[in-house]
């Protein structure tokens, strides 16, 4: 790590959070006219680009003037190298990038851009363009897996199962999310957690709710057929379930998919902790993974289930299942976080050796993670993916 005028790196810092919607739309528009067929390799809208690129430059630029951080930024910085082999991009198009990079951050400094800081800022931009670069020439597998679709199960109006044949077998963990790319809308890639573990048959499943504005959720959910081809990239994420602990789970909506690749993980193992899942949703007739849930948990005693929903009936255009208590499930009403709390209030220390796992949208992620602190959970012992 560079070392050299630390303060000018702070100020870059300073000045890019200024404004980082000028600062990206600078970077990009400085790269684009050096090579405009960069432009090729990024989806129509840059929202989510800048927005990612931004995140980067951000937290390269206040860890590298420090003494610690370093070792954890080269490898996100190598997973970021690994992740942008999706997108097509080549040892040039990193020498473009620290090109254009190096210009915007000197145009940031003006009269503050001196020999030395010259030299410092380089270094480390280059350090960002070549941990990226070798990271990807070091990735010997595939950079996308093609995957056909077998099958589309409409749940309501906002949202489907999505079953599909990947051309070779996946190999992200259970509970992993990975990047996903259709057809309707090339070059925008989205993270969907897999509901099944990965196999060697290369099946893989989706649950996907159209979100309110996302364009790419709404077309899984109303455009996709039969025989589209998708493409499946990187897997992320780091939810597991210690062999000998306590967990308790609690899935909302669609967020039962990575939870329920655990479990299905799990069924196949000779023994394993007590696992309490709490499932959730707005109204009962979206619990659409109660019947398979029932199944499972009939034939492994160390599940335990109970259902949320805010609501206690269904609206008229919903579909009903069978409601929770038919199928042998408590069936609570309320929020989640609430739910959960309520029954450990009875059981002394509840959470001292008890893990969390959480799965759902980012708004029900953090109040729950939230209301669990606040009762005594601890921070280390609740997992779930990135909001």
């Amino acid at each position: 790590m560079v070392d050299d005028t630390p303060g000018a790196l702070t100020r870059l810092r300073d000045l890019v959070r200024a404004d980082p919607g000028r600062f990206t739309n600078s970077f990009f528009t400085r790269l684009f006219a050096l090579d405009p067929t960069a432009r090729e390799l990024f989806p129509a809208s840059l929202g989510h680009v800048r927005h990612g690129f931004y995140r980067v430059i951000d937290l390269v630029l206040e860890v590298t003037p420090t003494s610690s951080g370093h070792a954890e930024l080269i490898d996100l910085l190598a997973q970021l190298g690994r992740d942008h082999r999706k997108y097509g991009v080549t040892g040039h198009h990193y020498d473009l990038a620290r090109t254009a990079l190096v210009a915007e951050f000197a145009s940031l400094l003006g009269p503050a851009w001196t020999r030395p800081v010259a030299t410092a800022v380089d270094q480390t931009v280059a350090l960002i363009t070549g941990v990226m670069s070798q990271a990807a020439d070091r990735d010997t597998g595939p950079a996308v897996t093609r995957a056909r679709v077998t099958e589309k199960f409409q749940i309501g109006r906002e949202h489907a199962v999505i079953r599909l044949l990947a051309e070779r077998p996946l190999t992200y963990l259970p509970g992993q999310f990975v990047e996903v790319q259709i057809p309707q809308w090339p070059r925008e890639w989205r993270m969907l957690s897999p509901s099944i573990p990965a196999n060697p048959a290369g099946e893989v499943e989706f649950h996907v709710r159209a979100i309110e504005g996302g364009t790419v959720s709404k077309s899984i959910v109303v455009e996709t057929h039969v025989d589209d081809e998708w493409a499946i990239a990187q897997h992320h994420g780091t939810m597991r379930v210690e062999p000998t602990t306590p967990t308790t789970m609690v899935a909302g909506g669609t967020g039962i998919a990575p939870l329920r690749s655990i479990l299905l993980d799990m069924c196949t193992q000779v023994t394993n902790p007590p696992v309490h899942l709490y499932y959730g949703a707005r109204h009962p007739g979206e619990l659409y993974e109660l019947p398979n849930l029932q199944r499972m948990a009939s034939m492994n005693p160390w599940l335990q289930i109970t259902a949320v929903t805010e609501k206690r009936d269904d609206p008229w255009w919903l579909p009903s299942i069978a409601p929770p208590t038919e199928l042998g499930f408590p069936h609570m009403i309320g929020t989640l976080a609430d739910a959960v709390i309520h029954d450990a209030r009875s059981v002394p220390d509840h959470w001292e050796d008890r893990d969390v796992l959480v799965a759902g949208s980012p708004q029900m992620i953090e109040v729950t993670r939230r209301k669990l602190l606040i009762v005594g959970a601890r921070a280390s012992r609740i997992q779930h993916d990135e909001v």
